[in-house]
This record gives structure tokens, C-alpha cells and sequence, in this order.
């Protein structure tokens, strides 16, 4: 499943940028494992593996690219049991802000008093 999502993100950008150049198109399928590495004449460049693990896929990954105001960006993730988990990122992700106190409150005064159902 996760190789298809990669695939389908694959051919997003390809689809997005469809004037630009193939530099590299790499890719290696197998029953087990996979990885491709893709790079376009725009600054697009992509790389992502994967391997599986009993009845579980470990998938790592790059992305890099610049922004239309010339910025660099890149992006290393991996995703697994645990979902999908940003490692770095350049310029950084946002972060949510705190949980408001009486929201944490709230929070805390359900999770001490569970459904009797």
C-alpha cells in the first residue's frame, strides 16, 4: 500500500512538471523490497526505499526541490509501524501550538474517567 502511495506522489510530481527534463530514473522492484531514485533538469530530486519486514513495510526517503522563490527545500522521512515520521526538514515544519490548560484539563479529567460502556 505504502508503494503506492509513493508511486502516486511519484507521478505527481512527474504530472507537475511535465516540461521538465529526466536526469535520472532509477527504480528496482522486488518482492520484498524496492527503491528508486528520480531527478529532473527543475531541481526535483527524489529518492525513497523500501523493505519489508515480516508483514510490514519500512519505507525511507528524500525529497528536495526549490521553492518558485528560490528557496531550497528537503524533506528526509521514514514511515513504518509508527506512520509516517518526518526525520529533517529544511526550512523546518511548523509545530502545532500547546494544548490549551482547559483542554489538557478536559483531556486528563476523561482519560481518569473512562466509559463505563
Amino acid at each position: 500500500m505504502k508503494f503506492i502511495i509513493a508511486f502516486a506522489c511519484l507521478l505527481a510530481v512527474a504530472c507537475a512538471n511535465e516540461d521538465a527534463g529526466v536526469l535520472r530514473n532509477d527504480a528496482e522492484v522486488n518482492v520484498d523490497s524496492f527503491k528508486y531514485a528520480l531527478k529532473l533538469d527543475n531541481s526535483v530530486d527524489i529518492e525513497q526505499q523500501g523493505q519489508l519486514n515480516g508483514e510490514e513495510w519500512i519505507v525511507k526517503g528524500q525529497q528536495a526541490w526549490t521553492s518558485p522563490e528560490g528557496e531550497a527545500v528537503s524533506i528526509q522521512y521514514v514511515a513504518d509501524q509508527n506512520g509516517y515520521q518526518v526525520l529533517a526538514a529544511n526550512p523546518p515544519l511548523p509545530t502545532s501550538p500547546p494544548i490549551p490548560e482547559a483542554i489538557q484539563r478536559s483531556l486528563d479529567w476523561i482519560a481518569a474517567h473512562p466509559s463505563k460502556e
